[in-house]
């Protein structure tokens, strides 16, 4: 597709448009990377078209890192829901490492949540400052509930909330 259809017809799982200063660069490293392949369509009295079509390499490389949430990633809302939206294509025990790490990002937020809803507290009860930080936590624990879900269909075990997290062996893979 050419630059301007695909900014059109990506919908990235967050909803978020994506800008022409973040895809037209992409889509230079792609084709450094050897992701995908440019053609390019001369047109009479305007600038050339590019088309974009994916390699081979391209699927795998997108197949490789939509297998791996990194933990300094995994509290990323856009970062889980490309992964989950690829979930089809990635491999079970790659699912539950992806879940395992989110499931990890989504206790370190409600604690830091928990933690700092007494510093929210309105002199009002039932305040506009209480009922935000109320809503984050929920929110927070719902996400937990639906990812702990997703985990135990995947044959995957989650921690109990607040419990504490296995320390990471090696570098990150990305």
């Amino acid at each position: 597709m050419h630059g301007y259809e695909l900014k059109r017809r990506v919908v990235r799982p967050s909803l978020a448009t994506v800008s022409n200063n973040s895809l037209y660069p992409a889509l230079r490293r792609f084709e450094e990377l050897g992701a995908v392949t440019v053609t390019v369509e001369q047109q009479e009295g305007r600038p050339a078209r590019r088309t974009y079509r994916l390699t081979e390499a391209g699927a795998a490389l997108l197949l490789e890192r939509a297998s791996v949430l990194p933990s300094e990633k995994a509290a990323s809302d856009d970062e889980f829901a490309v992964r989950v939206a690829l979930f089809d294509d990635v491999a079970p025990e790659a699912r539950v490492a992806i879940l395992t790490e989110r499931l990890a990002a989504l206790d370190a937020k409600l604690a830091t949540a928990r933690e700092l809803a007494p510093e929210h507290a309105d002199p009002r009860p039932g305040g506009s400052r209480e009922r935000a930080a109320s809503r984050r936590v929920d929110v927070l624990e719902d996400d937990r509930r639906w990812v702990a879900g997703l985990l135990v269909e995947e044959g995957g075990t989650p921690r109990p909330p607040g419990a504490s997290r296995p320390q990471r062996v090696g570098p990150s893979p990305w």
